[in-house]
């Protein structure tokens, strides 16, 4: 469903320049595990929503994760190659080309976040606070900024609470931006707001976690991406923190503990949620 409603927006902006609209779908449809716009449905679904409603939201948080991955990917940034198994952005269209792909990403997700507030009637201090929070989350105070603390983070020692902190903002911030959409959608009350919430904060730092051991125990073939490149750049990682073992486990306690956050909770149905949790879990890339 996400992949198709993200193929048809991009087939609607035949009026770009025919480079930027090519290097745009060339990232934003490569594929990869639509983990976030995943997360807006099946929040949507677990509160007894139509997940169909909730598409452009679910494609305006992949625009944003996708000019997230072209910008990281840069050679300013990580310097990496390859990206879900295929050549990165900046190797087949150049530098400045990813760059402004990335630029146009971002821009077009939040309009798409304002025109799919406006498909769905929602009331406007509701769809001001979505477009508010995606702001925060993808912004300076979130995704951004804790990109800025991780490259800061290179070469140097680092404390496990200050490495939680920049995972918390890089990865963490937009899944659970793409929880909180779902249920700003189906007017969630605040007892299940707050449970969604601590599930995916949880669930971001369980997926930062087996991204850091994956870097290390993974290869290029499965992973899509070159596997090492957090060792080649010295960066601060769980598995260099704690070791692989003690991050397994606490890969598997932090999934846990996202999974209580959601069972049992009247008037959620979170078995899709809880199912993506373990799939998480059990992730080979």
């Amino acid at each position: 469903m996400v992949h198709q409603a993200l193929d048809e927006y991009m087939e609607k902006m035949d009026s770009l320049p025919s480079v930027l609209r090519e290097s745009m779908r060339y990232s934003l449809l490569a594929g990869g595990k639509r983990l976030r716009p995943v997360l807006v449905l099946a929040t949507v679904e677990s509160l007894g929503g139509n997940p169909a409603k909730a598409l452009p939201f679910a494609c305006a948080v992949e625009m944003i994760h996708t000019y997230s991955l072209i910008h990281d990917d840069l050679p300013s940034m990580d310097n990496d190659d390859y990206r879900r198994g295929k050549l990165t952005n900046h190797k087949v269209f150049g530098e400045a080309q990813a760059i402004l792909a990335g630029d146009a990403l971002l821009t077009e997700a939040f309009g798409l976040l304002a025109s799919g507030a406006k498909e769905a009637a929602l009331p406007g201090d509701v769809a001001l606070t979505i477009i508010e929070e995606g702001a925060r989350c993808s912004g300076a105070r979130g995704m951004v900024g804790g990109q800025v603390d991780d490259l800061l983070s290179e070469n140097r020692q680092i404390g496990i609470d200050e490495l939680e902190s920049i995972h918390k903002r890089k990865t963490s911030d937009l899944i659970v931006f793409s929880v909180r959409i779902g249920a700003y959608l189906c007017r969630a009350r605040p007892l299940l707001m707050d449970a969604l919430t601590c599930f995916a904060q949880q669930l971001g730092l369980a997926f930062q976690i087996q991204d850091d051991i994956l870097d290390v125990t993974g290869s290029q073939k499965v992973l899509g991406k070159p596997a090492g490149s957090d060792l080649k750049l010295n960066k601060a990682t769980y598995p260099a923190l704690l070791g692989l073992e003690e991050s397994r486990r606490k890969l598997k306690e932090t999934t846990d503990d996202a999974k209580k956050q959601i069972a049992n909770i009247p008037g959620l149905s979170p078995e899709k949620l809880l199912e993506i949790a373990d799939y998480l879990l059990s992730r080979d890339h």
